[in-house]
């Protein structure tokens, strides 16, 4: 499974999921992460460029294009959650602190 988690540069937990400008992709298998990578989005920039909705329909190429199952994060707002909702992806929120650690958390 492929788990999305917004992260700063020091691998904590983003509060800002939809401003995050870093995520990172974690791929879980049995409780285990098996693979890490951190990818630079500019979401904080890019959120103000364009309507809610094209940056939604950005977050939403980018889960797509990454085969994404389960999002991890601190906080989104209700249009995202229910996007991910309608997009069958569960949303696991008030993670915080390491961010590996929130995901083994959230997906054991």
């Amino acid at each position: 499974m492929i788990v999305c988690v917004p992260v700063t540069k020091s691998h904590e937990v983003d509060p800002r999921w939809g401003r995050a400008d870093w995520v990172a992709l974690a791929e879980v298998d049995a409780g285990e992460i098996v693979d890490w990578r951190e990818i630079e989005v500019s979401w904080s920039t890019l959120h103000d460029e364009g309507t809610d909705g094209s940056h939604h329909a950005r977050v939403v190429k980018f889960l797509r294009d990454n085969n994404v199952n389960v999002v991890v994060a601190n906080h989104m707002g209700d249009g995202m959650t229910r996007m991910l909702k309608t997009m069958g992806i569960p949303v696991y929120l008030g993670a915080s602190g390491d961010a590996k650690t929130a995901i083994q958390v959230a997906v054991p």
